[in-house]
């Protein structure tokens, strides 16, 4: 036996070890290749931990199989006017300590979200007030008319007042805390699944709420989620059958799983949009060796940039063409005008040229960010990238790290701490204002939340202006032209890179059925396995 495959063979009789434990047929063992560092929900606006805690916890609306927004813990609303929104609760809803879901957990949850710390300050704006009809009742003041405001609330997931208080947790645990709170360590939420016990990095264990308000679809007792890093140890945990469902699974073991006689990979578009931002505020760069001035500030360095990366190059060795490359930062279906736009063509001559014209003959050096765990080929992108702007005489220090510690780095607050990085993002409204809102709106403005992701600072008061007017406007084919204008204004700064939108692929053992959404979220209270 190989070097490799015997390390493989270890690594995979350690993780068995670690999910050796009492299981019945109803137990779902879960491998991501990403860690579930916090249980506060509001600790860090990513996916894979959104869907981790949607098992526990629940918001005023969930969306359904299809992404269509459906009721949850709000069972009805009405706009009786542009500017206020009435969500009525649903009664006889316990938090899992036996507290009662009323409206004052509402209110309090609204201050939370949007208090300092949190991640995800953007679900509600800081000028909307939030006020208390009755027990449950609840009215949602708002400034300007927001034909979307709770477009993206399946993911603002609503805590117990009672418990947080009582526990010093009625502040968020930010991303980049060093130290646990007691919210990041335990959870009270009202969904279909308690977490029994919660290791951060090793194991987290969920078990049944039978007294959840909804009628299950699943026929789970337990979930047993253990992060694995290593692709090769992932694969072989599926194709063992010690876990039963892993996400991602590497590209280049697709063919491998699907011919395996337990287990198939389910593939399918996602809306995600992987993209490379830059850091266009600072005088002088953080991570680079420019001083006393900032390269990225120079619209013929962005531009250089976005021309020397062969995205094509990218789609058919990295992706192995199981991703769509675009030219904007919202996936094709979900922006009707997707269409109109043409990504700029790769031209390395044309790219040393403008950093020549720049000042930048030879080059310059900077470090790039990167997480290794988080996107689909994630590190292996930023490789090729490090490669192509090299052609062009930019030497890129890459810095690929999990994503707990690459979050924790860029979030860092005081200021976003990266020169140079890739993300990726699924519009939580499944809208293109939430990109135009979250990544590219200015965040000169230390009350707003506008751009609370948009880490390399890029600011258009005319991108925001037109953001705004999108917001308010219903006719849906003036709203789309709005859209198209902001975006050429985008195209035009390049005020970003985007790269691709990734494929789904999902391991998947052929004894479990599940549902899989365009949004990525592993979801098991729609899972049913079968007998043994």
């Amino acid at each position: 036996m190989s070097v490799r495959r015997t390390l493989v063979a270890a690594a995979t009789l350690a993780i068995a070890a670690s999910l050796m434990s009492p299981a019945s047929s109803q137990t779902l063992r879960y491998a991501n290749q990403g860690d579930l560092k916090s249980l506060d929900p509001y600790t860090l606006n990513e996916t894979t931990t959104h869907a981790h805690l949607g098992q526990v916890y629940e918001g005023l609306i969930t969306r359904d199989k299809e992404l269509k927004i459906a009721p949850a813990l709000a069972e009805s609303w009405e706009t009786p006017e542009p500017t206020r929104w009435r969500f009525h609760l649903r009664k006889g809803v316990k938090f899992h300590n036996g507290d009662p879901f009323t409206a004052d957990d509402v209110v309090f949850s609204a201050d939370r979200v949007r208090a300092k710390g949190s991640n995800l300050q953007t679900r509600i704006d800081a000028d909307v007030k939030v006020v208390k009809v009755d027990d449950y009742t609840v009215d949602f003041i708002l400034t300007k008319p927001n034909p979307i405001l709770n477009s993206q609330w399946d993911t603002w997931y609503i805590m117990d007042k009672k418990w947080a208080e009582e526990n010093s947790a009625a502040a968020p645990t930010p991303a980049a805390a060093t130290t646990p709170t007691y919210a990041s360590l335990h959870e009270n939420g009202t969904g279909a699944f308690t977490v029994e016990s919660h290791q951060p990095g090793v194991k987290t264990v969920f078990k049944v709420n039978p007294n959840w308000w909804r009628k299950p679809e699943h026929n789970l007792k337990e979930i047993i989620f253990t992060p694995i890093a290593s692709e090769a140890t992932r694969v072989a945990a599926l194709l063992s059958g010690e876990v039963d469902i892993i996400e991602p699974v590497p590209l280049q073991d697709i063919a491998r799983v699907d011919a395996s006689p337990n287990a198939q990979v389910l593939k399918g578009p996602e809306i995600r949009t992987i993209f490379i931002g830059m850091d266009q505020t600072r005088d002088e760069l953080l991570f680079s060796n420019v001083k006393g001035k900032n390269p990225f500030k120079d619209i013929r360095v962005r531009e250089a940039f976005y021309k020397a990366i062969d995205i094509e190059s990218i789609k058919t060795r990295v992706m192995r063409g199981l991703s769509t490359p675009s030219a904007l930062m919202i996936a094709p279906q979900l922006f009707a005008l997707s269409k109109d736009f043409t990504r700029p063509k790769f031209d390395p001559d044309g790219a040393k040229k403008l950093l020549t014209e720049a000042g930048y003959p030879d080059g310059f050096e900077v470090t790039m960010d990167c997480p290794n765990d988080r996107y689909v080929n994630d590190a292996a992108i930023c490789q090729a990238v490090v490669g192509m702007l090299a052609r062009v005489g930019v030497k890129i220090n890459l810095l690929a790290q999990p994503k707990a510690q690459y979050f924790a780095k860029v979030l860092k607050p005081g200021g976003y701490q990266t020169s140079l990085y890739m993300l990726g993002w699924t519009p939580g409204t499944l809208d293109s204002h939430n990109v135009m809102y979250d990544i590219m709106g200015c965040r000169d403005d230390p009350k707003s939340p506008r751009g609370e992701t948009n880490l390399g600072g890029y600011c258009n008061k005319e991108f925001d202006k037109l953001t705004d007017q999108v917001l308010q406007e219903i006719d849906p084919a003036k709203r789309n032209l709005l859209i198209k204008q902001a975006f050429e204004i985008a195209m035009k700064d390049y005020a970003y890179i985007p790269l691709h939108q990734q494929a789904l692929a999902w391991g998947v053992s052929k004894k479990l059925k599940v549902v899989q959404r365009a949004d990525n979220q592993v979801l098991p209270y729609w899972m049913v396995k079968q007998d043994e």
